[in-house]
Order: structure tokens, then C-alpha cells, then sequence
């Protein structure tokens, strides 16, 4: 009995400790799916989805962001650690637990308003620098497709300064953030389509997959019942289907 009583002790504390470890969740400063506010806060896209699976989740989390070759890291090596909004492709399958889709999104190549790069289909493309930033997905596609000039930056910020500043001749994005950008005055250009991609919320393949499974109900339960769209109208993303 006294046996018994200290096992079941053990497994109180146990459950006590799992109930209390947090989820950090990394991301990078990509409007409209990720930033930093005025005041502080984190906003977007992904960030208020992210905070509406967790609601009734169980574990508490935190969210951060950072540079995303540090952020996709930290997800991989890291337990407890998961990353957004990340695209699903074939070579990350295996290496995270996924809750998808946090958005269905297309990837285009954007050139300088006013450059002279013209290119009406990927081959034409390949001819040309086009930059992307570090451990981007976009990174992988641009070597997977053959482009032979391929320049990495620390982030998009630093991607977008040299693509304005004519220090790279084109860069790949999520098309809702070139329509962000453009609506901010930036002097940029839609040249072709890249790819089109899921992104979703790449975990730590030791986190439970209990907890992954409640994550993905309410990601589903968020899509069927519209909250997911309605989220992306607040940030100005109308999509026709």
C-alpha cells in the first residue's frame, strides 16, 4: 500500500510538471503574418491564430520573434520549441510535428519598380541574382529549381534593402506580404509565380502528440467555422477561395 501511495505521489507530480511546461512558439517579422506593433505587441496573421489553438490547449506558451534561421533552429533542436508560420515542404516533413494550414499562400518573384528585369517564365528567371534570407524555405526551392545565383541575407528586411537598392535583381515572397508591402508605398513589382505552398506550425517532434492533436482540432475547427478567414480580412487579406 505504502508502495502504491508513493507511486501515485510520483505520478501526481509528474502530470503536475507537464501541465506547467510551456510551448515557445518562434516566428520572424513578416506583416501581415508577424510583427511587432507600436506598442509592443505581437500582431498578425499567424500570431492570432496561434493564440486562438491555444486557448484550450493545456499548456501555456510564449512567443518571440527573431531572426528565422535562429526561430526554425530552435524548433528543430529544441523541445518544447515550435515555429510558424512555416512553409510544409517535402525536405521539413520529417524533421517537425505539423499543424497546418495557418494559410494557403503563393510565392512570387518581385523585382524593382522600374528595373529593367523582365523574365515571363522560370527559365528566363534563372539569368538573373535573386535574393532570399537564411533557412527561408524559399531558399530551398530557389536551389531545387536550378536558379544558379542565389544571394542570402539575415533576414527579409535586409533582403528587401538590396532588392531596392539594386544589389540583387529579384527576390521570392509570400504574395500577401508583396501586397502588404506594396500598400506601404514600397517601389516593387510582381514578375512571375514562384510556387504555392501550405504554412503552418512546425513543432518539436518530442512534443506529445496528444498536444499536436489538439493543436490541429482547433486550427481545423478555426477553418470550418470561418474565424480563419475572418482573422485574415482584419489584416486586409481577401482571398477569392
Amino acid at each position: 500500500m505504502k508502495e502504491a501511495l508513493l507511486l501515485f505521489a510520483g505520478l501526481g507530480v509528474a502530470n503536475c510538471a507537464f501541465a506547467q511546461q510551456s510551448i515557445t512558439f518562434s516566428t520572424e517579422s513578416y506583416p501581415p503574418f508577424s510583427y511587432r506593433d507600436s506598442d509592443g505587441s505581437y500582431k498578425g496573421i499567424g500570431v492570432e491564430q496561434v493564440a486562438i489553438i491555444m486557448r484550450d490547449v493545456g499548456p501555456p506558451y510564449t512567443l518571440e520573434i527573431m531572426p528565422w534561421a535562429r526561430a526554425i533552429t530552435l524548433a528543430e533542436t529544441r523541445e518544447w520549441h515550435c515555429v510558424f508560420a512555416a512553409a510544409r515542404t517535402p525536405e521539413r516533413e520529417t524533421r517537425f510535428k505539423w499543424v497546418v494550414p495557418l494559410y494557403i499562400d503563393r510565392s512570387i518573384l518581385v523585382r524593382h519598380a522600374g528595373s529593367n528585369v523582365h523574365a515571363g517564365t522560370l527559365d528566363e528567371a534563372r539569368q538573373f541574382t535573386l535574393g532570399t534570407h537564411r533557412e527561408d524555405y524559399t531558399a530551398q526551392i530557389l536551389k531545387s529549381l536550378g536558379f544558379p545565383k542565389i544571394d542570402l541575407s539575415a533576414d527579409i528586411d535586409t533582403t528587401l534593402r538590396k532588392l531596392l537598392g539594386d544589389r540583387i535583381d529579384m527576390m521570392p515572397m509570400s504574395e500577401s506580404v508583396y501586397d502588404k508591402l506594396k500598400t506601404d508605398g514600397n517601389p516593387i513589382e510582381k514578375v512571375i509565380v514562384l510556387t504555392e505552398q501550405q504554412l503552418g506550425i512546425a513543432c518539436n517532434r518530442n512534443i506529445p502528440d496528444d498536444i499536436i492533436a489538439r493543436m490541429q482540432s482547433n486550427l481545423t475547427k478555426m477553418i470550418a467555422d470561418g474565424t480563419q478567414r475572418a482573422v485574415e480580412k482584419k489584416y486586409g487579406i481577401n482571398r477569392s477561395q
